[in-house]
């Protein structure tokens, strides 16, 4: 086995065994108690799931192996000449529970260069479907054709033992990982580009790829990508796509299966696709106020006006957080040091200053800060990355890190199939008038 596997392994039998001792020890212990309005009300709150990658603390933002965004902006190698994390190194912070030297990021990125070829059927595939297809679906068929790459599923299909796992999960991460800029750019190239193609540099870092096979080759934005493939990778494990991931490769789907399932629930309003809402709406809002820097008195109108049409105003407010998202406050930092003159950008500083104070009058928001989405598609605009349905592909090709880390830390912990218990309304009402008991099985 290569040095990662070995090391994989050494990390994953250790935690194995803690994982083995606390339940052996404290198994029967109760974590919690569920409410009826949790059942009813999409599970919000329940400790239900162990992710080893990331956690959300409604105070401080996301964490990644106990990192915050400003300790891995710190922290984590930067490209050459850079001053952006490299994701690259991310993923092996999730990966190993430890920061990544130079070295070890250098070998990562040389890793999914030598793994990125993605076979041509993939491509064909994608372009037999019509140019009108939303960006996000021929990303995820272009993720399915790819299934015929998977290790794990031919090595299942010849018996595997399930001690072996995760080391397949492993490979098919690393793959997938690897080929998802070539099958993102190509993409956007085919609906966007006139279906003209940029070959990928093998001499770029993962990120920096990504943008030159989009076709930008400004080095501001390469660093833009870099931050954000970081600060999109993970966000525990309870969002739809990541526990959508955790879900169907539970079932022992191969990576593929369980990334295209994630894709899936990422493409939703109310989960990646915020980040499309969000510059649709600013774009809808210049338009109607028939300028694009309007005014903060402006602005307060049109949300007013919003608000009061039963719309939410979207890239505000947030499930868990009960603050300014730090993935947010990254992206405003980014910008007001590259392009602090910039119509947008200032339009989305104005909102920052304006929405909170009227959310919160309303009395009924919890979180009246602006999350993740309210920044990232002015500073891709910045750059004429315009094609707005486009950004949840690149918020897709980001949570690849987090998710597949994920996926191989299950089966190196052995986790088993889910499978939460579900009940009727009729048998709530029997519980109610104390005729049956609800949480049993």
């Amino acid at each position: 086995m290569g040095s990662y596997k070995e090391k994989l392994k050494e990390k994953g039998d250790a935690a194995a065994a803690e994982v083995k001792s606390l339940l052996k020890e404290h198994g029967n212990k109760v974590i919690g108690e569920v409410s009826l309005s949790q059942v009813y009300q999409g599970m919000r709150g329940i400790t239900g799931l162990v992710t080893e990658t990331s956690l959300l603390d409604s105070q401080e933002g996301i964490r990644f192996r106990g990192y915050s965004i400003p300790e891995l902006q710190a922290k984590l190698p930067k490209a050459k000449g850079g001053s952006e994390p490299l994701p690259e190194g991310l993923f092996y912070l999730m990966l190993f529970n430890e920061l990544p030297t130079e070295e070890d990021m250098n070998e990562m990125t040389a890793k999914w260069q030598r793994r990125s070829h993605v076979p041509t059927h993939v491509f064909n595939t994608i372009d037999a479907l019509p140019l009108s297809t939303h960006p996000m679906t021929m990303f995820v068929v272009g993720v399915m054709a790819l299934q015929t790459e998977s290790n794990f599923a031919k090595e299942y299909s010849k018996g595997m033992n399930k001690k072996d796992y995760w080391e397949h999960t492993f490979d098919d991460a690393m793959d997938l990982i690897a080929r998802l800029p070539r099958i993102a750019a190509y993409v956007y190239r085919r609906k966007y580009k006139n279906n003209e193609h940029i070959q990928p540099n093998g001499l770029l870092d993962w990120s920096g790829n990504f943008a030159h096979m989009l076709g930008y080759q400004d080095e501001g934005f390469k660093e833009l990508m870099r931050l954000y493939m970081t600060i999109h990778a993970d966000h525990e494990g309870g969002n739809v796509s990541a526990h959508t991931t955790h879900l169907v490769g539970s079932a022992l789907s191969d990576p593929y299966l369980s990334f295209a399932a994630g894709m899936n629930g990422l493409a939703g309003p109310l989960h990646g696709l915020a980040n499309q809402e969000v510059i649709k709406w600013i774009f809808e809002m210049q338009e109607s106020l028939g300028t694009d820097r309007p005014s903060k008195e402006q602005i307060a109108q049109y949300v007013q006006d919003t608000l009061s049409s039963g719309k939410v105003v979207p890239g505000y407010g947030h499930a868990v957080l009960r603050k300014t998202d730090p993935r947010f406050e990254a992206q405003m930092e980014f910008g007001k040091k590259h392009m602090p003159d910039d119509a947008l950008c200032q339009t989305v500083w104005n909102i920052y200053e304006t929405v909170p104070p009227i959310l919160q009058s309303l009395g009924k928001v919890k979180n009246p800060w602006p999350n993740v989405d309210a920044h990232s598609g002015a500073l891709l605009v910045h750059y004429g990355l315009k094609e707005y349905e486009f950004y949840t592909v690149m918020f897709g090709v980001s949570r690849a890190l987090g998710v597949m880390a994920s996926l191989i830390w299950d089966r190196l912990l052995g986790f088993p199939l889910e499978r939460p218990k579900s009940i009727t309304t009729e048998l709530v009402k029997r519980w109610l008038k104390g005729e049956d008991q609800v949480w049993g099985d």
